[in-house]
């Protein structure tokens, strides 16, 4: 039989049958009488499927070329072994007018599932798993590594998409909407447009701070309900540290593009000439110059005279002390002897020359409610508040998550691969995630009517020897 029998023989038998693996399909040619061997097989499906089977990670990229994070190969195959999971490195192939999903183990072997249009991804990953017995650990390659998104993988299949970069934030419907009235919703809201607009009415150059999590967010749909149907009055400010995650990168990008916001981004030049990070600087120093003086800096620079901040009173301990309308010294500082009463919510809006304002619009929201209000306007935030499986570190207590090969591993340490989900978000090396199975809105409301634990805990600049939260706010610290 020519090579090119063969092939079309081969690409027959694929397209005739759901799902396939060499064994299956060497069964069918010699039942069929065809005169064939497993290598000269092998060949083939290497010309079928454009080219040979990739077996090393180091090899497997995703849908833009990029290669996974290496400083996880090795603990990615420690815990596969450990699970005794089956790997599978998959890719999606087109076949004359089919696509096909090819997948291969470490050694070669080869199992493919046909994409049907009715069942999509997800039957084809379980017809994939039809034959490789056990549990199954799918690592996608190329495109796949995109097509996946979105796709609940089924009951025994795991797909390692953690161990690529995110990818692009896109804003999805809300999975679930509010099944339960909360009218004092509406009364936080009033509450909060209100001090929005006080501020701007008195305000000669108003500016937003914008960390990208969950409260700037609220406060940002806050703003632009206040101000419609013009945009919002004023910039977001993003403070870089360089050390965000790499998921909040991208939602800055998302919002970014939104035609409503104008987004600015400011990292200390201190931070790049002297390379100040978590692990080299320790936390405190970090913290001091690529947030502390970088804030301090934007405003000088900007002049703004009344900045709005996403804290809230029920977060930490300094920040109940806070007025929505906390004044601010010519050197930025905070004397919490020194702030106005504010009795039957009446805000005094004089400002000293030289001093500034920082407004706390969320100042009497909870945690609780933050959640609640993003499920009842279906707000988008970084994915990264919901659980999924993430490489993390257990040191000190916190569960430090492997965002990126400038991770640096003390000796002995373990990668763990679990669900986690972060409840605060900061710099990725000083920010604990919370083992947790709450992947939606209406899963962490649950959780947290359950939950007595601030969701500050987690954050390692809290608990800085000698550096508290007060004192930082002091110095300048927002």
């Amino acid at each position: 039989m020519t090579n090119e029998t063969l092939t079309s023989a081969v690409v027959a038998a694929i397209l005739r049958s759901p799902s396939g693996s060499v064994e299956s399909l060497e069964h069918e040619l010699i039942d069929a009488g065809r005169d064939v061997t497993r290598r000269h097989l092998a060949r083939v499906l290497n010309e079928v499927f454009g080219g040979e089977a990739i077996t090393e990670l180091s090899q497997v990229v995703d849908h833009q070329g990029r290669p996974i994070n290496s400083l996880l190969e090795e603990p990615f195959l420690a815990h596969i072994k450990r699970d005794g999971s089956t790997l599978l490195i998959a890719q999606l192939v087109p076949l004359e007018k089919a696509l096909v999903l090819v997948g291969n183990d470490r050694r070669g072997s080869r199992s493919w599932a046909i994409v049907e249009e009715s069942e999509g991804l997800t039957g084809a990953l379980a017809r994939l798993h039809e034959h490789n017995a056990g549990p199954l650990t799918v690592l996608p390659h190329g495109s796949l590594r995109e097509k996946l998104e979105g796709t609940d993988p089924p009951d025994g299949v795991e797909v390692a998409d953690y161990l690529h970069a995110p990818l692009p934030f896109a804003s999805r419907p809300g999975s679930s909407r509010a099944t339960t009235d909360h009218p004092h919703l509406d009364q936080l809201e009033a509450e909060s447009i209100r001090i929005l607009r006080e501020a701007v009415a008195a305000a000669k150059k108003p500016g937003m701070l914008f960390s990208m999590g969950k409260d700037s967010m609220v406060m940002w749909t806050l703003a632009v309900k206040a101000f419609w149907p013009e945009p919002p009055p004023f910039p977001l400010a993003v403070i870089d540290t360089r050390w965000k995650f790499r998921e909040m990168y991208e939602f800055r990008s998302y919002m970014e593009n939104l035609p409503e916001t104008n987004v600015f981004v400011h990292i200390n030049p201190e931070a790049i000439e002297k390379d100040i990070n978590p692990f080299d600087s320790g936390s405190a120093t970090h913290t001091d110059i690529t947030k502390t003086h970088a804030l301090k800096q934007v405003l000088d620079t900007h002049q703004f005279d009344f900045v709005f901040g996403g804290a809230r009173r029920d977060e930490e301990r300094s920040r109940a002390k806070e007025r929505v309308f906390s004044i601010r010294n010519a050197k930025h500082g905070w004397d919490p002897k020194s702030q106005r009463p504010e009795l039957w919510n009446l805000y005094n809006t004089t400002l000293p020359k030289g001093q500034s304002m920082r407004v706390f619009p969320l100042s009497n929201w909870t945690e609780l409610d933050v959640w609640r209000y993003i499920e009842r306007e279906n707000i988008p935030v970084v994915p990264l508040y919901f659980s999924k499986t993430r490489p993390f570190v257990e040191r000190d207590g916190s569960l430090i998550m492997v965002d990126d090969e400038r991770f640096r591993l003390e000796p002995g340490e373990k990668v763990h691969f679990e669900p986690l989900r972060f409840r605060t978000l900061g710099c990725y090396p000083l920010t604990g995630g919370a083992r947790s199975t709450a992947h939606s809105v209406a899963d962490i409301i649950s959780e947290l009517e359950d939950s007595r634990v601030s969701e500050r805990s987690s954050r390692v600049i809290d608990f800085d020897p000698g550096a508290s939260m007060e004192q930082k706010k002091k110095e300048g610290y927002f």
